[in-house]
């Protein structure tokens, strides 16, 4: 597992950081282009969350039928021009045009589907739970990295470094990741967008996806303003907020991801990252002085933290093998809205509204967030059985439709295996197997 893990991880979180590390400078620096508003320096700051977020189902989709790696490459080469666009950018037009190609290279949901694909189904939360932590290691290094390397290489300097991470990550994927199995679902022609649009459960996890990153957005707009206008902080200063949150957030990490994963509490993990957010924006809003604001800054990224490990993996559980890139594809579309809508609003009501009202409505949306998700159940650990795939064993497969307690069963055509995931407390095994002999 850790093979394949490994370098998927590491092009997810190289491409998170890329678009990290330019976050904690970017609405301070856009801000001095020619052409510049609030407005359009927040359109800049969750552009390529527009893009991404239009981009997410088709590359979901085209992975589905197309395969992974090839849609993977296209994002990448699309990642990769977008930076160099923003690194030669002279004004905000062509900064924006910039972040919205990054944006269409959308293959988050296509690169967790390939770890979906990849991994036996009792091996996916660990796996779920290393690319989370990846991705939530890379925030936390484009924290402190953005700030310190634009003081004194300049903002520039960060999107050649993402085009770089770009190219590079089409290396690592070609050289090191392998080609995922052949998948042959038992009911293939189910998969409709209606079907998992309407899902209740995927519903919370694409709201929850849909908040979270729109709070992380708005944040990552008004923190630079607020330290450098209000507090009268240097761009240089930056890492000092950043730096106890990236700790703080690191530590918050591991007990979530555990908690989620081990112990089945997905949902209690959410509920308390949201009471942090509350707690924080709150802090952000109503602090006289740069102390409190810096509290509240490192406490929205503990909570910020503990979610990511656990955001893809539990949408996921939700999702059946065939829907993967289409179910991934919408909930990471609902969290690039957030990201986009986040930063426009944090531009449009910076200047006109005042920030104490707005974290009072903050703290109001946590709450009814908080109640939609406890109706979430968390999900029923369930048990997966392996069948060599043998002419008797495939003649009788069309058996297993007939029995309830089978959640989901397909054919691995590349490991020659019949994979069966079941509720292990209303069927036994046997009787599964009973079914697939002559």
């Amino acid at each position: 597992m850790i093979k394949s893990i490994l370098p998927l991880s590491s092009i997810i979180a190289l491409r998170f950081f890329g678009l990290f590390i330019v976050l904690p400078v970017l609405s301070v620096y856009a801000i001095n282009l020619y052409g510049a508003t609030t407005t359009l320096v927040g359109v800049v700051v969750g552009g390529y969350a527009l893009t991404q977020m239009i981009f997410q189902v088709p590359f979901g989709i085209m992975s589905d039928k197309l395969g992974r790696k090839g849609t993977i490459i296209t994002g990448l080469i699309l990642f990769g021009i977008g930076s160099i666009f923003c690194a030669i950018a002279d004004d905000i037009l062509l900064l924006m045009l910039g972040r919205f190609l990054q944006g269409a290279g959308a293959i988050g949901a296509v690169v967790t589907a390939t770890i979906s694909d990849l991994v036996k189904e009792e091996q996916r939360p660990k796996a779920m739970a290393t690319m989370g932590m990846a991705i939530g290691m890379s925030f936390a290094a484009s924290m402190i990295l953005g700030p310190t390397i634009s003081s004194f290489a300049g903002v520039e300097s960060l999107f050649y470094l993402t085009a770089v991470i770009a190219f590079g990550s089409i290396f690592i994927l070609i050289k090191f990741v392998p080609n995922p199995p052949q998948i042959i679902h038992s009911n293939p022609t189910d998969k409709q967008l209606i079907q998992v649009l309407t899902n209740k459960n995927l519903i919370k996890m694409n709201i929850t996806n849909f908040l979270q990153k729109g709070l992380m957005t708005f944040a990552f707009m008004i923190i630079p303003m607020v330290l450098i206008n209000n507090f009268q902080w240097q761009m240089s200063d930056l890492w000092k907020v950043y730096l106890p949150a990236m700790i703080f957030g690191v530590l918050a990490m591991a007990p979530a991801a555990i908690l989620a994963e081990k112990k089945g509490k997905f949902k209690e993990i959410l509920a308390v990252g949201i009471v942090f957010f509350a707690i924080s924006y709150l802090l952000i809003g109503l602090s006289s002085t740069s102390l409190v604001f810096v509290i509240g800054v490192v406490i929205f990224f503990i909570g910020f933290n503990m979610h990511e490990p656990i955001m893809q993996s539990l949408a996921s559980k939700f999702a059946k093998v065939h829907q993967r890139g289409l179910v991934l594809g919408i909930f990471n579309a609902h969290g690039y809205l957030g990201t986009f809508i986040g930063g426009v609003l944090g531009g449009v009501f910076f200047e006109k509204v005042s920030l104490s009202s707005l974290v009072m409505v903050i703290a109001v949306i946590c709450i009814i967030w908080i109640i939609l998700i406890l109706t979430m159940p968390n999900p029923s650990k369930k048990k997966t059985l392996y069948v060599p795939l043998t002419t008797q064993s495939e003649d009788k497969s069309k058996n297993l439709d007939k029995i309830s307690e089978i959640d989901e069963w397909y054919i691995n055509d590349t490991e020659q295996t019949i994979v069966i995931k079941y509720d292990s407390e209303l069927i036994e095994e046997d009787m599964i197997l009973n079914t697939l002999r002559p």
